[in-house]
């Protein structure tokens, strides 16, 4: 027989087998990857809201510097600095907590977390007696750029409670 005269046709391939639907052991895949993601961003988010007050603070903080480098007086600094500390530890801590303490409680209370207890032992005593001064020259014993690097980090360092 003649092989130009055998009835052969072209062969003829199946169609490529398509993506979707998807089987169901990857929608389960994509459904876990869906949760897990939502979920660290959920966590992401609520650290974000958390740690308001702490962004708003350390920028006030900055302006308060700003200040003080122009020329504010001790004093205003002083106040401003303990304002400061105030409103954004009633931020973090309940009412009932914070705003009673004075003196040296309050000094206790700003330590903790830290390590140093810069206010209790260092610098950031001033935050307590400072601002009830006289507005006459601050005497060279108070270190005040001791005392905004102990109120920045208070503000920086999240309280113990916080961190969980």
């Amino acid at each position: 027989m003649d092989p130009t005269q055998i009835p052969l046709r072209d062969l003829h391939l199946p169609e490529a087998i398509g993506w979707w639907p998807i089987a169901p052991g990857w929608w389960f895949l994509l459904a876990v990857l869906v949760s897990v993601t939502g979920y660290y961003l959920y966590r992401a988010f609520v650290r974000w809201r958390r740690n308001a007050a702490r962004r708003i603070a350390l920028k006030e903080l900055a302006r308060i510097q700003q200040e003080y480098r122009h020329g504010v007086d001790e004093i205003s600094l002083a106040i401003e600095l303990s304002e400061l500390l105030r409103r954004t530890m009633l931020a973090y801590a309940p009412r009932h907590e914070v705003a009673g303490l004075t003196g040296q409680g309050w000094l206790r209370w700003l330590d903790q977390g830290l390590d140093d207890r810069p206010f209790s032992n260092g610098a950031g005593q001033g935050v307590e007696s400072l601002p009830y001064r006289r507005p006459n020259p601050v005497a060279d014993d108070v270190d005040l750029d001791g005392l905004i690097s102990a109120v920045k980090l208070r503000l920086q360092t999240p309280l113990p409670q916080e961190m969980s």
